[in-house]
């Protein structure tokens, strides 16, 4: 019997992409998967037929000889068809099998048969939120953290068993981690779901953990956080997380580090940010300002004719931060108040003062306009 074109098997033109290839062999392989159509040979033969045109047709080299040379072409290369499950054609039939079986391609098809390995499973990682002042980031602290984790059970130490007992050999799996199905005209193997891969099963479990080798303990921890420390940062504590499998190591702490909102600084990264009031005579004539810093406090040297939103800096007097040596600068901005509430003799005094400087106080002040218009 001559085979059908490979091309018109998958329903697809001479010219397909391989994304195209893959789309059309997927449709096919479900429509046609023998247990979807158990009993059905004219299915099975569909299915078988669509796995050898794939196998083809994806593979570069096989698909240039067939495009040259049809069918007698890949006899020429010692090509006869369908291999079965061991062909690399599998590779991209994960999805496929996931969807219909609900089971990864790994838990199938093992390496030509080979019993699959169990490996202890590392402990679980915990996070946690922590919020600390500015004083607190900037200097560095000691914080206590209270946390409910797993860990070994004391009593069987981990591994799930009453003390002076022993595992026995799965039945379901006959020790091997694997039981092997079948699946319409071919053989799957996947991981023992009573032994989970083990191969051994506890058959007198620890009454204290109920064979889990595991309880929930509640926890207190003093964490160092260390100076310099941002908002948003992460910290991580090695091995203070959940237990692991009996021979396997603990997972990690990792704590998310908040800050509160300072009533005086604000800060961005190694600098610190604040906002003082001057007076009218203190701006105009200028003077020293004792301002508060993180450790002690500072004389700020207001310079004469400081405008409003002026921002002056002290050199260093920041915080210490992870990015940069050394500590940041405070920058201050000043805000000039306006005087209210002024007495009459004040107002003389200030209308004095206008009047000396030119200020036009009685009428209409036109300088403005006058100014955009030259401008």
């Amino acid at each position: 019997m001559n085979k059908r074109d490979y091309y018109e098997i998958l329903g697809i033109f001479r010219e397909a992409s391989s994304e195209e290839i893959k789309k059309a062999y997927r449709k096919l392989a479900l429509k046609f998967h023998p247990d979807r159509n158990p009993g059905n040979k004219e299915a099975e033969d569909k299915f078988k037929e669509g796995a050898e045109a794939y196998s083809v047709l994806i593979d570069p080299e096989k698909r240039s000889i067939y495009d040259r040379y049809g069918h007698e072409g890949l006899r020429g290369e010692g090509f006869t068809g369908f291999t079965g499950f061991d062909s690399s054609i599998f590779r991209d039939f994960e999805d496929i099998l996931g969807d219909f079986f609900g089971f990864s391609f790994g838990d199938f098809f093992g390496t030509r048969g080979a019993r699959r390995r169990y490996y202890p499973q590392r402990g679980r990682d915990l996070s946690l939120e922590l919020e600390i002042t500015l004083e607190e980031a900037a200097f560095g602290t000691e914080k206590e953290i209270k946390l409910s984790r797993s860990e070994s059970c004391a009593i069987c130490h981990g591994s799930g068993m009453s003390p002076g007992t022993k595992k026995s050999s799965c039945h379901h799996c006959q020790g091997t981690g694997q039981v092997r199905y079948d699946q319409g005209f071919f053989t799957l193997s996947r991981t023992c779901t009573h032994c989970r891969g083990r191969g051994e099963i506890i058959t007198s479990p620890c009454k204290e953990c109920y064979g889990s080798g595991k309880k929930k303990v509640k926890r207190i921890l003093n964490v160092n956080i260390p100076a310099g420390i941002d908002d948003g940062s992460r910290l991580r504590v090695a091995g203070e997380g959940e237990a692991g499998d009996a021979g396997a190591s603990r997972g990690d702490l990792y704590i998310l580090v908040h800050l509160k909102k300072h009533n005086f600084f604000e800060r961005e990264d190694g600098h610190l940010y604040c906002q003082i009031s001057l007076s009218f005579p203190q701006a105009s004539l200028g003077g020293k300002v004792e301002i508060p810093t993180l450790e002690t406090s500072e004389i700020l040297k207001i310079p004469p004719g400081t405008q409003s939103g002026d921002v002056l800096r002290l050199k260093g007097k920041g915080v210490r931060s992870f990015h940069r040596n050394g500590k940041g600068d405070l920058f201050v901005r000043i805000k000039v108040e306006t005087p209210q509430n002024l007495t009459k003799n004040q107002k003389e005094l200030l209308r004095k003062f206008g009047q000396s400087r030119g200020d036009i106080l009685d009428s209409v002040d036109k300088s403005v306009v006058k100014q955009v218009k030259k401008d």
